[in-house]
């Protein structure tokens, strides 16, 4: 070990040299950058660092500075891809360099000694938002974020894309001075004066993520402050570092008793007893080594490439203060490894390590910069960086390598795929800054796109219709420009210019104009303007449509649902006083073994002897409802009961002005006409019997109105429970369990229809009419064929009648929050558990769409991230397969909605939430939240698929293609594009045709050139353009590619704007 301490290395001043604060060490190891009290960021070359005993060398030492501060400097931080520095001061700017390939333009500075610059490190960003002095920088790993942290309590988080600022974070209370992050890219840590490290969990952002998209990322994970009860509080830093592992959490300004110390932090249980002591003064620095060495030297397989066998590695550790002190610490041994004194006249106040391990760097407050080489296999052996990869890949890294570029299709691919993605931040930024030049469309190669604009109820109803767009062109191809629309704000802005107003003492004063209330658009990053220029790009949210595509109930279920109760099947009798022998049961089983079949009743308390109760006579009084409706022998088999509605004495439904959505469910063609106002009424009887007899009342009127007219009229002999109807049937259901249908004119349809309970949901669509009873049983009929597309379905499998079967009580099921039809006649329950389902009329099940384990665990759960949300192709269809209605539009994000607000908001799902958490800070759960994110998307492309929703198919495919190139799970990449491409894939032995094997175009391997309503050549191009940019993959993506003549130009009319 040798210490080399040149004498130009330093902020010369005019009579002494300036603290140095922060030094760092560039990716590639050939540059050092140093921030000083001059306000200066000087770079300086490491190799004349290393060259300074050498008398002959001749090459520049320094190679740039930068004075864009206006004070003091105390951060100075490369990222990790090596195209920017940043630099923080106290003058509350983060000031982010990007090096310029171009020479400098300027020599050396006239009137100053300094050097002319060798390189061009010209100022890029310039970040506002901190309300202090900025102390301490920090680049994720994957170069996708920037922290910022200052005295000022706050920790900011900037986009490494746009230096957006994504967050602000104010946990701690006090001034904060340290930041670390992770190198498997989950969390970072910070280390403040209140004497506490927090840990956050992040997710990285994508390249055009905006601050609305992060709401719900960078969250407290872990508070800690055991270690730091009684740290002192004069540290002018607190720099933390994470072990190249991942294991551990080195914290500087500790104490363990009366001693200063260094806090060893486990990660996972984030505790830890281990600390480093020998210090005399506070620790201000640590710094963890970026490589991991090995005790024994490599093997001959390590050097053959088949990695380490089974060497344990250790990690390298160097420690600084305000003593002056340096200690080197490894991990294999319990002493320090060096401990060097008086390394500098004042505290230390920085570390930085080279990307080999073999050197460090140290900054002092008196000015000096001290590197300390290490020679070989004094800290140990060095293993490979693959080593670090496994390490990290334990605790669900995902920092691969940026790979080889195998030929000319694959770099074609890669800039045909970031091309896209760049123009969408682009487009956004322009329209952040207030472009007023943004186009309404993105044209690409003299083409025109066309921009659906779906108009947005409040309602959540979508008010434009499907086939309104607005072409876009440009110089070469023609296109109808809308008339240009008067400013409604224009008159009044003229007026209020000159307005005069006259002031107490009779002067005449012209009112000054605020020029934002004027009408105009603000250029500040607000969410409700990224939303307003997101529509006016064209830009689709993650939810494709705002149209829902499903009925809308005339009779709102109760508050918290229609209840449900279960009935096991293990049934006693029940306690009857006076027959603790059980004659009764003796009795029932004798009766049985002789063939008879005895009458029981089942109740909540079990089962009773069947007895008969003479009917009521005399006039009852009329409540607000009649009576409950007739109970059906039914019911006291079947094992699912329903609550029944009460029996009413007058129905009244009013269609007036509403469209066809809005009234009963159907599509928007099918709108009752506003002129008409149409009224339905059913009233029931109330008063005493004709004949005096019980079951000779009146029959109940069913009317139909227009504009106060009569239309049509009936009479029924049963009382009505509920009513439903559109343009193209009505429909009432009665209390014995028949169902009426009326054409709009009043002819019946159909005879009655007969159930086996109480209708208790009667709902309609178009020509669909469904129907549910008391036991449970749901019925569909396509009245236009008089048909059903499937058999009675049971609602016992979505209410847990697994789980509760084989019990001998009831038990409470979760209730019915609602139950619709869509388009095509799909039934789709919500129930109070958060739960959402669709019954499938081709496989004949139930199928779970949405469920309180995606809403805890997965990243996607109400996503409105835009670098998903946003893509589209910019060839839209105009014909074909593409133009066909959008069926089940809106529905997986309704049921997503209804389990948020029925499992998050309202506190059901704190359990869970719990075991998710510490699921994730266990070992062997590492992948857990990637995991869950990938079934989550999985999910959704499956329930898009079968319900035949087009818009949401192609978006959750296109977030599931990006988030597999993410992960690269190359297995999972390969069978996406095999099931995209369709039958070139076909195996042999085969012989059944695909068309009986699956309903249309929503099966993976129906065969056919469509799927789920989308060209499949469409969906396989986007899909490739998304992943070609991920170099590891392009040997599966370059082949696609060349299949669909991507690279070589002949299909590049086409880009993803993601």
């Amino acid at each position: 070990m040798r210490f080399i301490r040149p004498v130009w290395l330093t902020h010369k001043g005019e009579k002494k040299d300036f603290e140095i604060y922060s030094c760092h060490v560039s990716p590639d190891g050939t540059r050092l950058a140093t921030a000083a009290g001059d306000g200066h960021v000087r770079v300086w070359s490491t190799d004349a660092i290393y060259n300074a005993a050498d008398s002959t060398y001749s090459k520049p030492k320094q190679l740039a500075s930068m004075s864009y501060h206006t004070g003091t400097i105390h951060t100075v931080r490369f990222s990790p891809n090596g195209r920017y520095l940043a630099s923080g001061a106290d003058d509350k700017i983060v000031c982010v360099y990007k090096l310029d390939s171009n020479p400098p333009s300027h020599a050396s500075t006239f009137g100053t000694d300094e050097p002319p610059p060798v390189e061009n490190w010209r100022i890029f960003r310039r970040l506002i938002g901190h309300d202090n002095d900025v102390q301490d920088l920090g680049w994720s790993y994957d170069t996708s974020i920037l922290v910022s942290v200052g005295l000022d309590s706050k920790i900011v988080v900037w986009s490494a894309y746009t230096f957006e600022k994504l967050k602000t974070l104010s946990n701690h209370q006090s001034h904060v001075k340290g930041l670390t992050f992770d190198p498997a890219n989950k969390y970072f840590a910070t280390a403040s004066d209140d004497r506490t490290v927090k840990i956050f969990r992040f997710t990285p952002p994508g390249p055009n993520s905006s601050a609305h998209d992060q709401m719900n990322n960078f969250t407290l994970e872990k508070t800690i402050n055991a270690p730091f009860a009684a740290s002192p509080l004069t540290t002018y830093f607190r720099r933390c570092s994470w072990s190249p592992d991942g294991s551990h959490i080195a914290a500087a300004n500790a104490v363990n008793g009366p001693v200063s110390s260094v806090a060893i932090i486990n990660r996972g249980t984030w505790d830890g007893d281990i600390h480093l002591i020998g210090h005399e003064g506070p620790v201000e620095v640590c710094a963890f080594s970026p490589r991991l060495f090995s005790k024994q030297a490599p093997s001959k397989a390590t050097q053959d490439g088949k990695g380490q066998g089974g060497q344990h590695f250790v990690t390298v550790i160097a420690c600084a203060g305000q003593d002056k002190a340096l200690s080197v610490w490894i991990t294999s041994n319990p002493r320090p490894l060096v401990i060097t004194q008086d390394l500098a006249v004042k505290s230390i106040s920085d570390l930085a390590w080279s990307p080999d391990g073999k050197n460090l760097f140290a900054t002092s407050l008196d000015g000096t910069i001290i590197a300390v080489i290490f020679e070989d296999e004094e800290l140990g052996y060095g293993v490979s960086l693959e080593e670090n990869e496994k390490s990290l890949a334990k605790f669900g890294a995902n920092r691969r390598g940026a790979g080889i570029l195998e030929g000319t299709s694959g770099l074609l691919l890669e800039e045909r795929s970031k091309e896209g993605e760049l123009r969408g931040v682009e487009g956004r930024m322009g329209a952040l800054m207030g472009d007023a030049t943004a186009k309404a469309g993105i044209a690409v190669n003299g083409t025109g796109t066309v921009a659906p604009l779906n108009g947005v109820l409040a309602n959540g109803v979508g008010s434009a219709e499907k086939g309104d767009s607005i072409p876009v062109g440009d110089g070469d191809t023609p296109s109808t420009k809308p008339p240009a629309q008067e400013d409604p704000n224009a008159a009044k802005l003229e007026r209020l210019k000159q307005r005069v107003t006259i002031t107490k003492d009779g002067k005449k004063r012209i009112a000054p104009l605020l020029v934002s209330s004027a009408g105009g658009e603000s250029s500040l990053p607000r969410s409700q303007l990224i939303a307003t220029a997101s529509s006016a790009q064209g830009v689709k949210s993650d939810t494709p449509q705002s149209i829902l595509d499903l009925s809308k109930p005339f009779d709102g279920l109760p508050k918290g649902g229609l209840a449900a109760l279960l009935l096991g099947n293990k049934r006693k009798f029940a306690a009857i006083e006076g027959d603790e022998d059980g004659h009764i049961e003796k009795e029932v089983a004798s009766a049985s073994r002789h063939g008879a079949v005895p009458l029981l009743s089942s109740n909540v308390n079990g089962l009773l002897h069947a007895q008969t109760s003479a009917p009521i006579t005399g006039q009852q009084p009329t409540p607000e409802f009649i009576r409950p409706a007739v109970t059906n022998p039914s019911l006291s088999v079947s094992q699912v009961r329903l609550a029944v509605p009460k029996l009413r004495a007058q129905i009244t439904r009013n269609f007036s002005g509403m469209s066809g959505d809005a009234v009963a469910g159907s599509s928007s063609n099918d709108a009752i006409p506003t002129s008409a106002d149409i009224v339905l009424e059913a009233r029931n009887p109330t008063g005493l019997p004709v004949t005096g007899r019980q079951q000779d009342r009146e029959p109940s009127r069913v009317t139909v109105t227009r504009k106060g007219q009569p239309a049509w009229q009936d009479f029924l002999p049963k009382s009505v429970l509920l009513v439903t109807g559109n343009r193209d049937i009505w429909a009432v259901a009665c209390e014995d369990g028949s169902i009426y249908a009326w054409t709009p004119a009043g002819r019946r349809l159909i005879n009655a229809l007969i159930l086996e309970s109480q209708p208790v949901i009667l709902e309609c669509r178009g020509w669909w009419l469904m129907c549910i009873t008391a036991v449970g049983m749901c019925y569909v009929w396509d009245m236009k064929s008089l048909s059903s597309p499937h058999p009675p379905v049971s609602l016992a499998p979505v209410l847990d009648i697994a789980v509760h079967s084989l019990q001998s009580h009831p038990t409470q099921a979760p209730a019915i929050t609602s139950a619709r039809l869509n388009s095509e006649g799909r039934i789709v329950v919500s129930l109070s558990n958060g739960d959402g389902y669709a019954y499938s009329p081709v496989m004949y099940v139930w199928q779970r769409l949405s469920e309180a384990w995606w809403a805890v665990g997965s990243q996607y759960w109400n996503t409105t991230d835009a670098s998903v949300g946003d893509l589209q192709s910019t060839s839209t269809q105009t014909d074909g397969p593409s133009s066909t209605p959008n069926v089940s539009a809106g529905i997986i994000p309704y049921l997503e909605r209804n389990t948020t607000n029925e499992t998050l908001v309202r506190g059901k799902a704190y359990f869970l939430q719990r075991l998710i958490k510490q699921l994730l800070s266990r070992e062997g759960f590492e992948g857990f939240e990637s995991g869950v994110s990938i079934a989550h998307l999985e999910n959704r492309l499956a329930a898009a698929m079968m319900l035949g929703a087009k818009e949401e198919f192609r978006v959750y495919l296109y977030m599931y293609a990006k988030r597999l190139g993410a992960e690269g799970l190359k297995l999972k990449v390969e069978e996406l594009l095999r099931g995209l491409l369709g039958g070139v894939y076909e195996f042999g032995g085969d012989t059944e045709p695909r068309g009986q094997k699956s309903s249309a175009d929503r099966s993976w391997e129906n065969g056919g050139d469509v799927l789920c309503g989308w060209p499949r050549r469409e969906l396989l191009r986007g899909v490739v353009l998304i992943l070609g940019k991920h170099r590891d993959l392009q040997r599966i993506t370059v082949p696609y590619a060349n299949v669909l003549e991507i690279v070589n130009g002949a299909d590049g009319g086409d880009a993803m704007v993601s």
